[in-house]
């Protein structure tokens, strides 16, 4: 049986009202009576649709608490590869081609390579997380994500003495994603991402492979993605085909772009103010613009990574 855990259950005066998982076990059922238009709409899955099932997937016990219903976590998405828009991605990722799926490993590790995705998953346990996603626009989401702890690959891959941080490069690929092709962008691409290797081992860092008990939609990060949930929803990297080891803090795109207004650790702190606007409170969709605002916490309530900045200056490493 693979090991399913639901991790930092969630207070429901803190998760999203209206939502509707209200059991995973019926819900997994009735998935196709879900879908909003386009939202799950892929050419290709690298993985098949019931992979997560037949490995045995089971669905935790049902809890009391409301999700982010699905239809508006699988369309409102920030994925600039699609275009900025946020319904861009659910619009045009089905043109991005998953299937065949590879993962090069690089850098400072004893075993480099590139590994098609099912080798890369192969004897790994799948769990359950329900993390909020806290985006630097300063709206949230509550996700059940189904995935593995980042540690697993990099344990398998044995990084060496030198390595410091963990770079992420999301795919490329012009034809089939419109957004890279803009003479307005200001970002350059392939998107990449970097984590300290000491945080890429916390627990609570993983690689996703499915949400909502089934595989990622193309638009969410398909077939392969990071979700760090105690920083903001940039640095969860999206469609990852490299890792690579490094001794230097790599350079990523966002704090390429715009250097002043996204740092390289992107902790989710209501103290810090992006440059344009506060992060002290967050819109916890599906609710509009007018709704109430609730307030953000630091690391978004994940207190046990506190201990990985002592002594770091959070103002400035921000």
């Amino acid at each position: 049986m693979v090991l399913i855990k639901t991790k930092k259950e969630i207070p429901s005066s803190e998760i999203t009202p209206e939502a509707v998982y209200l059991s995973r076990r019926k819900f997994i059922g009735q998935s196709s009576a879900v879908v909003a238009a386009g939202a799950l709409a892929q050419s290709s899955l690298a993985l098949p649709e019931s992979w997560i099932e037949d490995q045995g997937y089971e669905p935790g016990e049902d809890i009391d608490e409301d999700i982010t219903p699905e239809k508006h976590a699988t369309n409102y998405n920030n994925f600039f590869e699609f275009g900025t828009d946020k319904k861009d991605p659910a619009k045009h990722a089905h043109q991005m081609t998953v299937d065949p799926w590879s993962v090069e490993i690089k850098g400072l590790v004893e075993k480099p390579g590139e590994l098609p995705l099912e080798d890369l998953l192969k004897d790994i346990d799948l769990e359950e997380r329900i993390y909020r996603l806290r985006c630097v626009e300063a709206w949230s989401m509550v996700i059940p994500w189904i995935g593995f702890p980042v540690k697993t690959v990099l344990d398998k891959v044995k990084p060496q003495s030198g390595a410091k941080y963990v770079k992420f490069t999301t795919l490329l690929r012009e034809s089939e994603m419109p957004g890279t092709k803009s003479r307005f962008s200001s970002i350059e691409y392939p998107y990449v991402e970097g984590l300290r290797l000491d945080e890429a081992n916390h627990p609570l860092a993983i690689f996703a492979i499915g949400m909502y008990g089934k595989v990622l939609p193309n638009q969410n990060g398909a077939p392969f993605r990071l979700v760090v949930p105690w920083k903001y929803g940039f640095k969860s990297i999206k469609s990852i085909v490299q890792i690579e080891l490094t001794r230097r803090q790599p350079r990523t795109t966002w704090n390429l772009s715009a250097p002043h207004e996204y740092g390289f650790y992107a902790n989710v702190n209501p103290e810090v103010d992006h440059p344009r606007w506060s992060q002290a409170t967050e819109r916890r969709l599906p609710q509009g613009l007018f709704a109430r605002s609730i307030e953000t916490k630091m690391f978004n309530g994940y207190d046990e990574v506190a201990s990985l900045y002592e002594g770091l200056n959070l103002k400035r490493n921000f």
